[in-house]
Formats: C-alpha cells, structure tokens, sequence
C-alpha cells in the first residue's frame, strides 16, 4: 500500500522538516546516465539499497554513515553502463547454513541485481556474498531466460519479492527486435539458488492463452515481461505481476491476436508459480502501454463489509479494481470498438476495456481547441509542427503519416504507481498528460521487423515544443486522489512547476513525472517525482501542497519513511540524482536526502551546507569522445573516394552532407556526385562508374564508418547549430584519403560529451526509451 503508521511528521509540523543528513554515492564515471530510483530498504536502523552501477550499500538510518559497500564490479576496467535499480529485498528465516557467521539456525539475507543480470544474496551485516547460494553467493539470471540471446537486452530494474523461501523475480527485456530473450517470471529458493518455479509469461502450446497467439508469433517473443515491481499477497499466498508489450511494441503483424498474458494483470499462485486469474488491459498493444507500475494490494468497503482488493494504474490514465481473490471486477468495465489499423500486414484489436469509474485520471484526446497558450511562441511551434496530427484519441493505431497518441508512452501513471490510505480509502497517482508522435516507416527487405515507429525527431518524439513544454494546455502534471470506495475522484492538483513560466506569472502547470509516493497515518502525502527537482508534501484530505523543498537533482524515486530506534525521529528519505528518461540535468552529484523535524526556527548543518550547494551545482566531468587507438581497418567503398583531395578543392562537410533535423546525414548519390564530376576528372576510372551508374539510375552502395543501432537518434543539424565541430566525432577528416571510424561512439561517450558542454542527458533525446 506505501502507507506508514508514522505520525510523528503530520501536516500540522511538516513545514519544521529540514535535511538531516546527506550521503553522496562513490563517483564513477557513467554511473549518472540512468536515473536513481532506488528506495532503500530500513531493517534494524540500517537503510540497504543499490545504485545504477551494481553496488549495494548499507547505511546508518540516523546518521547516513556507511555501513559498508558491496561492489562486484570493482575490478572491471572502463566505464559501466549503468542500469536503473529501484531496490532490493530481506528475507530473515531458518536455515541449515546461516549466511554469515552466525551461529544456530537464524539467518537474514539481502537480494539484489547487478546490472549484467546477477542476482546477488547477501549478508546483511557484512555485505559479503552468502555461499550457498548459486555460485559464489550469485545466480546468472541470463540462464534460462536470455542465454541463447547473448547480445540482448536482459536486466532487472526493480526489486525481487519474497515469499517465504522464494525470491521472485521480473525481467526487462528488448523492445526491438521482437525476437529474444524470455519475459518469464522465476522463482528461486532462497538458500541454494535453485530455481522453484517459472511463469511463460507467452504460453506455449497446452498452456491457457496459448490460441490468443496466431500461428508461431508466440515462438522467441521477446517483452511481456514484469519490468515494473511485482506484489506479494501474503495472506492469500499469490504474487501479482503487471506485465508488459511483447516485443516489438508498435508492429504486430508477427503476433495477431489478443497476444495473452501481455498487457494484463496476472495473480498467480506464489509457492508454486501457478495461474489462478488474468485480465488483459490492453489488446494487442500497439501503443508501448505496458503495465509498468506495481499492483496496488487493500480493502475497499462495499455494501458494510471489506473486499480484498487489487488496483492497476496504467499508461491509459485508468484505474482498475478487481477482488484480488476471483480477479472480479470491483467498477464496470466496457469493451469499446476503437479505430481500425491501416498499416500493412496489421490487424489491431477491434476493442479496448475502458473502465466506467474511476474516471480517468490523464489526458486521452487532444484537439485543436486544446492546444497550448502558455506563451506565443509555444503555441505557435506547437501548431506549426503538430496541427497535422490532430485530433487525437487514445487506441488510435498508428499509420504512415504523422499521429498524436494521448497519453503517450511515458503515461498516464508509470512505475511510480500509486500508494493507498486505509483510513480514507483513497489511492494517490500521479499523473504526466505528456502524448507522443510518430508514424510507420516501411523498412527494407530482410529487415527485422517491415515497419518501424519513428518521426522526423526520432523515436518516441514528445509533443512538446523546443522548450520542452508540453503542446496542450496545462496541468502536464496531476496528484490524483481517487475514493475507491466510491470510485470517484476526491482531488486533483497540479504537480510541479516550469520555472522559467512561474517567473512569468504562469504558476501551477504541472510538470511530467517519474517516481512514487508514501501516504503516512500522518495525513500527509510525501513526492518527489517531478522534473523540477523538487520534494514536496500534501495534505492527504484536500490536496493542499503543505511542504516543499529544493533538491540538488530530481527524485525520480519513491520516498521511505521510518522511526530511528536511538534517536525515536522520523526519517523521510528519497534518492536524488541527475540523467533519466525526463530530466534535462547534464551532471552532478548523486545522493541518499534524508529529512527529519527540526525544531521552529533552527537550522540544520546539512540544511545550509544544501542551500550553499544549490547555488552552484558543480557539473562534472565530461571529454571529447575519444580517439580508437588503433582505428578499425576502412570499409571498401564501391568507388575510391578521398576527402582529403574534395577538402584540398577548398569543398566542405556540407556540400556533399546535407545536415538534417530528420537522423542520419546522406550520403552522396551518383547523380549528385555528378553534378561536380559532369567536367571535372570526368575521363577517370572512378567518374566513369559513376556516370554509368547514373546513367542506369541506380544508386552508390556506400557502406557506413559510423553505424549507429536503430534505436539510438542522432540529429547532425542539432550539433552543427551547437556550434560542434565534425572533427569532434568523426576526427580529422579533411586529412584522410580512406576513411574509417576514428573516434569511439559509444553511450559513455556521447554522455561525456554532453557534460562538457553542459547539456542535457536525457535518455529521450536520444534512444527509443519504452517507458
């Protein structure tokens, strides 16, 4: 429920809170590419967690001091890539071999995930791996799962569940190719490692579901996987798992059918991994509406008595409510015909389940009425760039020219999900009203999917102006309450600002959002979340913003609350840290914020050493991507080309290379080398290839030094208007005669970059980020 019995901190004091402690995490470099969305754990007065770059770490829960840290990665040479982590797991139990030193048959354990997809066991005292389990304290997920897919996406970005000597786990799996490794949920005993049970999360054939699959397009789907955090009901003794898209998201003319038990809700049996009910959100996704936030387990009052309850909030902006224990649903739900697919080979599902109360808590449809007037030039862009997409309306599939989707594919409500208040019954969501655009794009043959999703911005382009203001009017972010007793909407405020426009005289927009929050007996509701770096606190019964505080970065997670033992304050604790899907921070420190009551009129020490840091942000390390040393032998070109004698012709870069807004820049065509060549060296070998070619209108097999994956964007004319030189990625070109890669174009890379000149490493502005 993320609801705590904890009232020392309520809304009549929680104005007094003030940072109490701060620990900043080891620096490494890359290790601020993804989000940290970790929630720490509190067990004895110790906060466990774990960072991006596969270290866990235990800290005094009063102090912030470290316990200790746990890094299996420590003698890997280079920069990590790192992987978003949002926590881990405890299980305390008896066992024949006690993790540790430990004498008699008490034992305790921490689980967690390396970013290469280890699944660690640790003990909680030392932070030493547990032999016993697995190999070295350690199992390889990848086995099993993604072992015959070794170049594939398989990692665990939110944290296993137990239940009683089980660890659970999810996966998160490629979005493209849809060929890959498995989605399947696994469990594991918790002391030898071996594993107990697994879920196909795809069923095969026997397997219920299995006819909802036409013909072999259940055979390798990669996606329908659990990414987002998975629910343990103990007293029931079921796990509920939210899961995903198969893969590939947008195009399933490989998978026709409803596509079970994608989309859906899925309660299983938690000791042995058996199928007790199902219901699917959505159909045939086509959209990337995974199920990414953690099912939300209460009771609800109908008619005097409790129903043990289950809600899903979803991408959609709708609120689903079934008895957990039947998989009944608790409001109506409709079927609805929504519009047909147009794209080739395509057959969308001719229905969606909409849900009669609550009402939706996001944006599902735009018009030309509702587009922004924040300011001119908003408007503007807005309609100049987007007019043609409109109007729009959610389960509209896509098509070959430019379409809105509403909500896009960041939500609606995401793995923030939702916490829950007992007392009230009602479930706080926090919403982003932030759409998308694209349209189909036909591929070449033997490609691995017949068409891809994309725009002239690249994948998963926001409808947002050159500002980053989303196009329709405000609030683009929302704190929903919903009554579920009642299923209606008690409150609803904006979340977040745009400073810039609050400086103006627009306060109150809203902003988008990543990150969960906690309900307290308290009456307060505790978030960060929003891509304003902000924590904030509202009352739980009316929605008024209470409290509010600067961070150095965002807090793309969710809070913990917790009473320290020696000190008997309460503690609130949320992640902060740059990079992530939403935010426009180049770098900075990555820290543990810990706030406590302090009383009126004092001052914490961590308090002003924050104020004095917020008013200078250090940016961080960043270099010029760096020189291959050697350099890889050059591609054979069908003719022999050197740039060194078009630049000693006095020729520059974009007199052959157009810079373009729309990916990667063109190369050359016969017939425009031949605009040149028609007088110039026209009786050489080389020309002459070329004007026949030309005569023959067929085009030069050039072949690519720099490759960039399908799913990574690049926009030359962005870089060429920064003012950043060719040479900075592609080296001294103007010298070389055969040209080959000469500097490295990996993520760490573009990312260094990027901090040098203090711009954005926002995961969107480059890669296809599913969520």
């Amino acid at each position: 429920m993320r609801f705590s019995p904890l009232q020392q901190i309520n809304r009549t004091n929680v104005q007094q809170l003030q940072r109490a402690w701060t620990y900043e995490l080891p620096a490494t470099p890359g290790a601020d590419i993804a989000a940290f969305e970790s929630t720490p754990l509190m067990v004895d007065d110790v906060l466990y967690f774990a960072t991006q770059i596969g270290q866990a770490i235990a800290l005094d829960a009063e102090t912030g001091k470290q316990v200790w840290i746990f890094d299996p990665l420590r003698e890997v040479a280079g920069d990590r890539r790192p992987v978003v982590n949002r926590g881990v797991a405890y299980w305390k139990g008896k066992s024949p071999v006690a993790c540790g030193d430990r004498r008699g048959d008490a034992d305790r354990r921490i689980f967690y995930v390396t970013p290469e997809g280890r699944l660690f066991a640790l003990d909680p005292a030392t932070g030493k791996p547990c032999q016993g389990f697995g190999k070295a304290g350690a199992i390889d997920l990848r086995e099993g799962a993604a072992a015959e897919w070794p170049d594939r996406q398989y990692h665990v970005t939110s944290p296993p569940v137990i239940y009683k000597n089980l660890v659970i786990t999810g996966s998160e799996v490629q979005e493209f190719p849809s060929r890959g490794p498995s989605g399947a949920i696994r469990a594991f005993d918790v002391q030898t490692g071996k594993l107990a049970w697994r879920f196909d999360t795809v069923p095969k054939p026997g397997e219920v579901g299995h006819e909802t699959w036409e013909g072999d397009g259940w055979k390798d789907r990669s996606g329908t996987n659990a990414w987002g955090p998975i629910s343990i009901d103990i007293e029931n003794g079921m796990v509920f798992l939210p899961l995903g898209s198969p893969s590939y998201d947008f195009y399933g003319a490989d998978r026709k059918g409803e596509d079970l038990f994608a989309n859906s809700l899925v309660a299983l049996k938690a000791d042995t991994g058996k199928l007790v009910w199902h219901y699917q959100i959505v159909h045939h996704d086509l959209w990337d509406y995974d199920l990414p936030a953690q099912p939300v387990l209460m009771a609800v009052r109908r008619g005097g008595r409790e129903i043990p309850a289950v809600a899903q909030v979803t991408k959609t902006g709708f609120v689903f409510v079934f008895d957990r224990r039947t998989g009944s649903p608790l409001f109506p739900i409709e079927e609805r015909p929504v519009p047909a697919s147009q794209v080739p080979g395509e057959a969308s599902w001719p229905t969606q389940p909409f849900p009669l109360q609550p009402p939706a808590l996001a944006r599902n449809s735009v018009t030309l009425e509702d587009i922004t007037t924040v300011t001119p030039e908003s408007r503007e862009y807005c309609l100049q760039t987007f007019g043609s997409a409109l109007p729009s309306r959610i389960f509209n599939p896509w098509g070959s020219t430019l379409k809105l989707e509403m909500p896009g594919t960041l939500g609606g409500a995401n793995w923030s999900g939702a916490s829950f208040d007992p007392s009230s019954g009602y479930l706080f969501v926090n919403t982003s009203d932030l759409g998308v655009v694209g349209e189909m794009e036909p591929q070449p043959a033997n490609s691995p999917e017949a068409y891809l999703w994309g725009s002239p911005w690249g994948t998963f382009a926001r409808f947002w102006d050159n500002q980053h203001y989303p196009c329709q009017q405000p609030p683009w972010g929302t704190l929903n309450a919903v009554n579920l007793n009642t299923g209606e909407i008690a409150w609803r405020v904006p979340l977040g600002v745009v400073d810039a426009l609050d400086a103006k005289g627009i306060p109150k927009t809203g902003i988008y959002n990543l990150g969960g929050s906690i309900v307290t007996a308290g009456g307060v509701v505790f978030i960060g979340a929003t891509a304003d770096h902000r924590f904030r606190a509202f009352d739980a019964q009316t929605g008024k913003e209470l409290w509010v505080t600067k961070l150095e970065f965002n807090g793309h997670a969710t809070p913990v609350t917790y009473l320290g033992k020696k000190t008997n304050k309460q503690f609130l604790v949320i992640a902060v840290g740059a990079g992530g899907n939403i935010g426009d921070d180049a770098s900075g420190p990555t820290t543990l914020a810990a706030y406590s009551l302090f009383p009126e009129g004092a001052s914490s020490p961590a308090q002003v050493k924050l104020q004095t840091q917020l008013e200078k942000i250090p940016a961080g390390p960043g270099s010029e991507p760096r020189a291959i040393n050697p350099p890889g032998a050059a591609p054979v070109q069908p003719v022999s080309f050197s740039h060194r004698r078009h630049a000693a012709a006095s020729m520059k870069c974009d007199d052959c290379h157009h810079s373009s807004n729309h990916g990667a820049v063109p190369i050359p065509t016969a017939a425009e080398c031949m605009t040149c060549h028609q007088t110039v060296m026209k009786t050489s070998a080389e020309i002459k290839k070329l004007a026949q070619l030309q005569k023959e209108n067929q085009d030069l097999s050039w072949i690519r030094a720099y490759k960039l994956p399908p799913f990574v964007f690049f926009s030359h004319q962005k870089h060429t208007d920064a003012k950043v030189g060719c040479e900075v990625c592609h080296g001294a070109v103007p010298e070389f005669d055969v040209l080959r890669q000469e500097k490295e174009i990996s993520m760490v890379s573009c990312i260094n970059c990027h901090k040098l000149r203090k711009v954005s490493t926002s995961c969107g502005l480059c890669h296809n980020i599913g969520f």
